[in-house]
C-alpha cells in the first residue's frame, strides 16, 4: 500500500492546543467498524456503550520530562536532547537536535553542570548514545531539569505537567503519553469498575516507534522501532477469561492494542511477560485478541492511523475522520477520541 493511501487535509485549527479542564468532557466519536456508520457522543458516554463482562486494558507506563535543553562544553551552542530508551544505568539512547554537532566524544553539559552527558555512540538513524554523569540520584535531577516532550504540533506552554500523564500513570520509561488515556478520571473508571467492567493494567514504554514519521512511499517498507513492554501474569488471566467468557476487549490507545497483539500467540491466548516490541500493524493484519478500541484523531500518514485502519478499514477510517473535521472535533494529542467497537 502507499503511503498517499493515508493522507488528509487537517485544518491547522482542529489542532487541540490545550486540555480540556475536565478530562472527560471530550466529543467521542463513535465508529462501527463493519458497517461504518457513524454516532455522536461525550466520553462519559461510555458508561452506556461499554458492556458488564467487557475488559478495557489500560497502558500504565509514566512519561518522564525527557527533553533537557543543553549546551556543547566549550562553546555557546545550544543542543537539545530527548531521552528515548535506558540502555543501562547511566546510559540512554536519545534523539538530539542538531544532530551535526553531536559527533561521538561531544561533550554536553545542563543546568550548569548539575548533569553531564558524552555522545559514546551513534546508532539506527542517528540517535545517539549518551552517557550521563551527576551526583546524586538521576531521576531527580531529571525531575529539576527536565520538560514534558510534548509533540512539535502543540505550540502552547503546558501550564501542569501532569495534564500529559493519564490519571492512572505509575511505571516512570515513556518519551510520549499514550494519549487515549488522558480523557479517563479516577470517578470514571470506578463508574465503569461498578458497571461490571473488568480493568486491566498493562505497560508499554512509548518511544519513537509509535510516533516516527513514514518515510518510506510504500508503507510495508517501514521499520517500527522496538519499545519496551509487560503483562503481568493477573492481568493477563483478566483478559483471558474476558475472552473466554465472551466479554469483548476495549484496548485504550494503540499502544495497549500493539501491546496485546505482540504478547498474543496464534491461539489467541495472551501470554504474561516482558520484553520488546516493534510490531506494525496495517490493513490485512488480522488481529488475534483485540475487539475494541479507545483511540485519539491521528496525524495524517502515520502508523497510528495505518493501525486503525487495519481495524475497521481504510474507508472507513477516512469517511470518519472527514466527519470529525466537518464536526470540527479536536485532532492529535490533546483533542478528542473515537470508540471503535
Amino acid at each position: 500500500m502507499n503511503l498517499s493511501d493515508f493522507n488528509f487535509d487537517l485544518p491547522r485549527e482542529l489542532i487541540a492546543q490545550d486540555p480540556l479542564e475536565d478530562r472527560a468532557a471530550s466529543r467521542l466519536l463513535v465508529l462501527n467498524k463493519e458497517t461504518g456508520e457513524i454516532a455522536h457522543h461525550g466520553f462519559r458516554d461510555l458508561l452506556t456503550l461499554l458492556h458488564p463482562g467487557d475488559c478495557l486494558v489500560i497502558n500504565d507506563t509514566k512519561v518522564i520530562p525527557a527533553r533537557l535543553i543543553g549546551r556543547r562544553i566549550g562553546t555557546e551552542s545550544q543542543i537539545e536532547v530527548l531521552l528515548l530508551k535506558r540502555r543501562s544505568d547511566d546510559v540512554w539512547e536519545t534523539l538530539v537536535k542538531p544532530g551535526k554537532k553531536m559527533k561521538v566524544g561531544t561533550e554536553v553539559s545542563f543546568g550548569d553542570g548539575l548533569l553531564n552527558g558524552r555522545v559514546i555512540d551513534i546508532v539506527d538513524e542517528g540517535n545517539r548514545l549518551i552517557r550521563f554523569e551527576y551526583d546524586g540520584i538521576f531521576e531527580e535531577i531529571l525531575d529539576r531539569l527536565g520538560q514534558m516532550p510534548l509533540p512539535p504540533y502543540i505550540t502552547h506552554k503546558l501550564k501542569d505537567r501532569n495534564r500529559y500523564q493519564t490519571v492512572y500513570a505509575k511505571h516512570d520509561g515513556s518519551a510520549a503519553a499514550p494519549t487515549a488515556g488522558l480523557h479517563f478520571t479516577e470517578e470514571l473508571l470506578d463508574e465503569l469498575a461498578e458497571k461490571g467492567v473488568t480493568i486491566a493494567h498493562i505497560t508499554l514504554h512509548v518511544g519513537l516507534g509509535t510516533f516516527r514519521p513514514v518515510k518510506a512511499k510504500t508503507i510495508e517498507d517501514h521499520h517500527m522501532h522496538s519499545e519496551y513492554y509487560v503483562v503481568e501474569e493477573s492481568e493477563a488471566e483478566k483478559i483471558n477469561r474476558t475472552k473466554q467468557n465472551g466479554g469483548r476487549i476495549v484496548c485504550v490507545g494503540t499502544t495497549s492494542c500493539r501491546t496485546l497483539e505482540s504478547a498474543t500467540g496464534a491461539d489467541g491466548i495472551l501470554k504474561a511477560g516482558s520484553g520488546w516490541t516493534d510490531i506494525f500493524i496495517y490493513p490485512g493484519y488480522r488481529f488475534k485478541i483485540l475487539d475494541c478500541l479507545i483511540t485519539n484523531f491521528h496525524l495524517p500518514e502515520s502508523t497510528l492511523v495505518m493501525l486503525v485502519s487495519a481495524l475497521a478499514g481504510r474507508e472507513h477510517i477516512l469517511n470518519a475522520y472527514q466527519e470529525a473535521i466537518r464536526e470540527k472535533y479536536r485532532f492529535f494529542s490533546f483533542g478528542d477520541a473515537m470508540f471503535i467497537y
